[in-house]
């Protein structure tokens, strides 16, 4: 693996770097870490790289490594800066013959992730997005249940996605994270709702296997001079008749990363939390609720929850971990696809290509409800 930022100074991409190399089969081989030359050969000397093999941009990364012979460079990139830049790097990087993975949203806007839609499709090579809440084996759990027809007909489903850490100016103190996704030329259209709007609605999609197909929202700014929305309530149709609610909010004094689910059909209703990822509740309406955990009741769990589960009962297995399962998955299917082998249905279980467009799609539709008199507005067609 070579890495597209990640520097010494940024959060999300030593937490990338962790995950991949959980289960030894991926190596960091080659990066360019940083928007300087020096910052980036900083951060290599730091995760003891060879100097030779850290670069001063994504250009110089692909064009050298691409000339190093096929056992000795890297198979694929991961994507780890702002947004802006997701589309660029993947771009060049699968002109260049390389596979790509990527930090989510996909790309700066619902154009770029069409183009890079159609660039794949020509390509042949692999595309993942780490679109990390789907690795927990709770939620493979909740996705077969639903797929098994344990729920019956899906009639309503509840997300949330509530953080505290933007209720303040914080991008005015120079806080790198906080400038980035507030500011609309690097974070896009959305802020919170782009930021963990679209890991809720991704989450929402993986587990019931439905699609949004309107939407009618309300986004809201309440930090004073911020540019980009903090705060949103979505309505949402699904593409079953089922309704659905949507609330994201960077400005909720006291939350820490509260994202949750509750799904109903009309046999039983699932909730699950991410502060408490190794329970999954199952609720029934003529007996008690079900607690299903990961690792205590193995011979009761899913292959696909089973797949993903690599501790036993009493181990908690938390965000890392499922980080962790998007990257192995990702690796199974690209050597599957080395040997010439046809990957199998438990590899391919990581967010791809249309995972990214449905993101780009219902940012896309968020802004254009936002901007409308009418209740309701069709996703974007794609």
């Amino acid at each position: 693996m070579g890495m597209v930022g990640g520097g010494n100074d940024a959060f999300i991409g030593q937490v990338h770097r962790i995950a991949a190399a959980i289960d030894g089969q991926i190596e960091l081989v080659c990066g360019a870490f940083s928007s300087t030359k020096e910052k980036s050969k900083l951060s290599g000397k730091q995760l003891y790289l060879p100097d030779e093999r850290v670069y001063g941009s994504y250009d110089e990364m692909f064009e050298k490594e691409l000339a190093l012979p096929a056992d000795v460079r890297m198979e694929f990139v991961s994507i780890v800066t702002p947004n802006h830049l997701h589309y660029p790097i993947a771009s060049k990087a699968l002109a260049s013959g390389f596979h790509v993975m990527s930090d989510k949203p996909a790309t700066l806007n619902l154009d770029e992730i069409l183009k890079l839609r159609e660039e794949l499709n020509k390509s042949g090579l692999l595309y993942g997005l780490t679109h990390n809440y789907t690795g927990y084996p709770m939620v493979k759990e909740a996705k077969e249940m639903v797929k098994t027809g344990k729920l019956g007909k899906i009639r309503k489903v509840v997300v949330e996605y509530p953080q505290g850490w933007l209720s303040t100016d914080l991008e005015s103190s120079g806080q790198k994270q906080a400038a980035w996704r507030t500011d609309p030329a690097r974070s896009g259209g959305c802020g919170c709702m782009g930021d963990i709007g679209t890991h809720a609605e991704n989450l929402m999609e993986y587990i019931t296997d439905l699609q949004i197909e309107s939407i009618c929202a309300d986004l809201n700014t309440f930090v004073e001079g911020r540019q980009l929305d903090d705060d949103g309530n979505v309505l949402f149709k699904l593409n079953n008749g089922a309704k659905g609610v949507l609330h994201a909010s960077q400005i909720s004094v006291g939350e820490e990363n509260g994202l949750k689910i509750y799904v109903y059909g009309e046999l039983a209703g699932l909730f699950w939390r991410q502060l408490e990822p190794n329970t999954l509740q199952v609720m029934w309406p003529d007996r008690p609720t079900e607690i299903v955990r990961t690792g205590a009741n193995h011979t009761n769990l899913s292959e696909r929850a089973l797949y993903n589960t690599r501790l036993p009962a009493g181990h908690p297995e938390g965000f890392l971990e499922a980080f962790a399962n998007i990257y192995r998955n990702f690796a199974s299917t690209l050597q599957a696809k080395l040997q010439g082998r046809e990957p199998t249905e438990l590899e391919l279980d990581f967010p791809q290509i249309e995972d990214g467009v449905r993101g780009m799609a219902f940012i896309d539709t968020l802004i254009r409800s936002q901007k409308c008199d009418d209740k309701w507005i069709k996703i974007t067609e794609y």
